[in-house]
């Protein structure tokens, strides 16, 4: 049997698959080093908007303080106490536990708790639910009064009869 050449085999020389062959550009460290390599035109700089650092969150810091100063109400409006009284007292008259009206209305317990302690912040919603529950009216939270605005005129836009 004649000899034959194996042409379609595996090629078993050395291959260099890192970059240990490739020339890198020297990258200069220092700052001289980058302010030299600017000046010869190797490297160019670009300057990004919003780059430079985190300044953003404190610079506005004395106007958020400012607004703080001037507005009037820094808290919640809570529940008034003579809902919470009402809410006692509707639901002892109905022989109900916390938790069987708060099952009644499918809240969380501590959502009625809250509610009696006056510590709720107010939804209409739930005061609803808890009407409904209950079988009573509760008296709800009023409204407090807009600002009024300084420029004159009627309230309707028109002009005056």
């Amino acid at each position: 049997m004649p000899q034959r050449a194996v042409t379609g085999g595996q090629d078993w020389g050395s291959v260099n698959v890192g970059s240990g062959s490739i020339r890198k550009k020297a990258v200069p460290k220092t700052a001289a080093g980058i302010d030299a390599a600017k000046k010869a035109g190797l490297i160019a700089t670009e300057r990004r908007y919003g780059a430079g650092g985190n300044s953003s969150a404190h610079s506005g810091a004395n106007i958020n303080a400012r607004k703080l100063e001037e507005s009037e109400d820094l808290k919640h409006s809570k529940v008034d106490k003579s809902l919470s009284k009402a809410i006692m007292q509707a639901r002892t008259a109905k022989k109900k536990t916390q938790k069987e009206l708060a099952t009644m209305i499918n809240e969380k317990i501590q959502v009625v708790q809250e509610y009696e302690s006056g510590k709720a912040i107010p939804n209409g919603a739930i005061i609803g639910k808890i009407e409904r529950a209950l079988g009573c009216k509760l008296p709800r939270p009023g409204k407090k009064p807009a600002p009024k605005k300084a420029a004159g005129g009627s309230a309707m836009g028109g002009a005056a009869r």
